[in-house]
């Protein structure tokens, strides 16, 4: 296993004690905040006229084909060279292209994409590079408390930014603060700490990285209950993750009368996210993967209020729930990836996580609504139910699920 990059007497300091734990703390928050703003500016300049709806679908749809595209060939890199020069870049990128966003606003579509599409390259790049990244500046025992962190100040933001981009929003137009993203992305790329200082892999050719994520999916395989674990979070992201970008609004308007509903649901599940990130550093069950999945399977509550004539309170509740559980499970998740997988691979895995993850998302997204207008909103909503109950529930059968750590046959 490869040393760790932090300095002894830093790793054994309280966590917002070691500078190298803020300095990618300060980095993690930046990426994360810079990520979230960009569809929420672009969707006031629609209200603003700037854009179309069209535009804005456009727009956010070639930033995920960005990061789809990078995610895959940013695990290979951030495997072959240092995690944080992989971040520089990733960074230095993302804050290029984003004022080029703001430059085509009302001009040129086509720029918009464009530009918005290497943003999306900048985003997917750094995911996997933060992630091993994570796991070379922070000690084993330490890093659930440091994933449960990071996570936070992401869900803090989501929870916040919204009304603070619109008071922004009244002081300066929507191009400057596409600009003040970018210099978000700057933060992201200057400030990470050194990780572990490894000689460059020289490589070259798309062959050669083909066959190394290919590398990084046999190692995926060795650890059974990763692979369990990524199909049902895929599954439920695909199915109770539409539901809430696409049936949760109609249910709003039409069940409700009110808006109010889909704004409460969404604060009750970043809320509930922050309850769950706080709770999972406290408890430490001894089934810990089971524990996991089980908050994974919360999600089902989303869709299920959905389906059943309930008080709006229930609804806002459900979401709560789900929000939890989703904590619940990614900081384990994310540790366990970190603690089980070969360092020397763990960019690649992560880039799979990733890659199945949230780039199967916009197919839910996608299929749900032809969905809804073929079978109904009931169907839809008890397929989406059953899913997010059944996947985490298929996924714990498998043995080594249990405390998300199998056997391992082979070295180290």
């Amino acid at each position: 296993m490869a040393h760790d990059g932090a300095p002894a007497d830093e790793r054994s300091a309280p966590l917002f004690r070691s500078p190298s734990f803020l300095r990618l703390w300060t980095g993690v928050t930046a990426s994360g905040i810079a990520t979230w703003a960009l569809p929420f500016i672009l969707g006031l300049a629609v209200l603003e006229r700037s854009i179309t709806p069209v535009g804005l679908g456009v727009v956010l749809a070639a930033r995920t084909v960005g990061f789809l595209a990078a995610v895959p060939v940013a695990g290979v890199l951030a495997d072959r060279h240092p995690r944080r020069r992989v971040v520089r870049w990733a960074g230095t990128v993302a804050a290029a292209a984003t004022p080029l966003i703001a430059l085509g606003m009302g001009r040129s579509l086509l720029l918009m994409a464009a530009a918005a599409a290497v943003v999306g390259a900048g985003q997917g790049a750094c995911r996997p590079a933060y992630q091993a990244l994570t796991a070379e500046v922070v000690a084993e025992d330490r890093r659930q408390q440091a994933n449960a962190a990071l996570t936070l100040s992401v869900r803090v933001t989501t929870l916040v930014a919204p009304g603070l981009t619109a008071l922004l929003a009244v002081l300066v137009d929507t191009p400057a603060l596409l600009v003040a993203t970018a210099a978000l992305w700057s933060v992201s790329a200057l400030i990470p700490p050194a990780g572990v200082d490894r000689a460059p892999v020289t490589a070259g050719g798309r062959t050669r990285l083909a066959s190394e994520f290919l590398d990084g999916i046999r190692e995926a395989r060795r650890h059974p209950w990763f692979l369990a674990g990524l199909g049902a979070l895929t599954a439920v992201i695909a199915t109770g993750y539409s539901a809430t970008g696409v049936v949760l609004p109609l249910v709003s308007r039409d069940r409700y009368g009110t808006e109010a509903v889909l704004a409460g649901a969404l604060t009750a599940y970043t809320a509930g996210a922050l309850v769950g990130a706080v709770l999972v550093v406290r408890g430490h069950p001894r089934a810990q993967g089971w524990a996991a999945l089980a908050g994974l399977a919360c999600y089902g509550f989303a869709p299920l209020s959905l389906l059943l004539p309930v008080p709006a309170a229930v609804v806002v509740a459900a979401y709560a729930l789900a929000g939890a559980g989703i904590e619940l499970f990614n900081v384990p998740w994310f540790t366990a990836i970190q603690r089980e997988v070969d360092p020397r691979a763990l960019a690649r895995v992560s880039s799979l996580d990733f890659l199945l993850s949230y780039g199967l998302a916009p197919v839910g997204l996608a299929l749900i609504a032809p969905a809804i207008d073929a079978f109904g909103p009931g169907p839809v909503l008890v397929a989406c139910a059953a899913t997010c109950f059944a996947a985490p529930a298929l996924a714990a059968v498998v043995p080594s699920s249990r405390g998300f750590a199998a056997t391992r046959s082979t070295p180290r």
